[in-house]
């Protein structure tokens, strides 16, 4: 017979899973990082935003931390090996992989100015890095090795104080990440994209708006088909100071052949020159992208509309002057009774006016009221004895 609840036995029984129980859950959690918030846990997410305090990354991450994210602090340098027990003072020591379950990465608007070499060495499942919103003047040229699960790359507003030796290294780092999916160059200023980028044979996005760039010209179009079954990336280009001219017509013709690789394609405006400004580039006509003076990039800056677009322009214009001369003849139509009262009233005060005209003439020409005419000033001799 099966104690019953308020009998000796069942108590008995009770007691050691209430004990259990209560040391699963009195078990002390990982500790949160020093100057660090942890959200779901440390292994979930952790935020360290510690401004100026923050010269290094946290050396008491957990590590099995799935995301860290640093932002506002002041790293200035990213040295060897620095999330991998590298030493802050340039003193790289050895040590094994010490986070080897981080898979997102983002340190932005962190001053950050210097990339070292094997800055991110000891993070092998790192998928997603962010450093956008970084003043970078260096960049090593294998800054990136040792990551051989990076899908994304975000370097948004960070390059452009870098110079052309800072695109050089670039070009060198993003070289052996052969199996990237995502790069982000927005608002960096460039005048051309890296070609290193243009090759990466798993790229499926690129964003490069927001930069200076004046157009792409044959090689950097060809660099962006790939061959086999791989499909070429998409490309945002928007908010970039198209020239043109005749180098463009590749661009054009490569937009209008592949408009869904460019999502943003509606969006793309003529810089130059002055008569194309602020046109929408994918709307051109191809013969209007002309160049002047043999100038083969499309610098002219005085060409001229002609073709379609300036009879268009004529017919235009003379649908204008229809409609006003339409206006204007339903103005008379709608006021003629107001029009032939004004036309009466003027020929009367014409006819009033002539009519007094006419009357001072006749008057004028009466002899009658013409005045007598002077006496000459020697008839009358005067002298004074003659009592005349």
């Amino acid at each position: 017979m099966a104690p019953r609840a308020g009998q000796p036995g069942a108590r008995g029984l009770l007691l050691p899973g209430l004990l259990l129980v209560a040391a699963a859950l009195s078990r002390p959690a990982v500790p949160c990082p020093f100057q660090c918030y942890c959200f779901a846990g440390p292994k979930l997410l952790l935020r360290c935003a510690s401004g100026a305090e923050l010269r290094q990354p946290p050396r008491d991450v957990p590590p099995d931390a799935r995301n860290l994210t640093i932002v506002g602090a002041n790293l200035t340098v990213l040295r060897a090996a620095a999330f991998a027990g590298g030493d802050a003072d340039g003193e790289e020591e050895k040590a094994g992989v010490r986070l080897p379950l981080l898979t997102a990465l983002r340190l932005t608007q962190n001053n950050i100015e210097v990339v070292e070499d094997g800055a991110f060495d000891g993070l092998p499942s790192l998928a997603a890095l962010d450093l956008s919103q970084n003043p970078l003047r260096a960049l090593g040229g294998a800054a990136f090795r040792g990551l051989p699960a990076l899908r994304s790359l975000q370097l948004n507003q960070a390059l452009a104080q870098g110079g052309p030796s800072l695109l050089e290294k670039l070009d060198a780092a993003l070289a052996p990440l052969t199996d990237l999916r995502l790069l982000g160059l927005a608002g960096n200023a460039l005048s051309r994209l890296p070609p290193a980028a243009l090759r990466l044979p798993r790229l499926e996005q690129l964003d490069a708006r927001r930069n200076a760039l004046t157009g792409l010209g044959t090689d950097e179009l060809r660099a962006l088909e790939r061959d086999g079954d791989l499909p070429g990336p998409r490309l945002l280009l928007a908010d970039n100071p198209l020239r043109c001219g005749c180098a463009a017509r590749p661009l054009l013709a490569w937009l209008r052949n592949t408009t869904e690789r460019v999502p943003d394609a509606r969006r793309l405006r003529c810089a130059a020159p002055r008569p194309l400004h602020n046109r929408s580039f994918l709307d051109l006509d191809e013969a209007w992208l002309r160049c002047t003076d043999g100038n083969a990039d499309g610098r002219g800056e005085e060409v001229e509309l002609t073709g379609p677009e300036l009879e268009a322009s004529y017919v235009f214009f003379g649908l204008v002057l229809a409609l006003i001369g339409l206006i204007f003849l339903m103005v008379l139509y709608l006021n003629r009774r107001g029009i032939q009262r004004w036309m009466r009233n003027l020929r009367e005060a014409c006819r009033d006016q002539m009519e007094g005209y006419h009357y001072r003439y006749e008057q004028d020409a009466d002899p009658r009221r013409a005045p007598a005419p002077a006496a000459p000033a020697g008839s009358r001799a005067t002298s004074p004895g003659s009592g005349l």
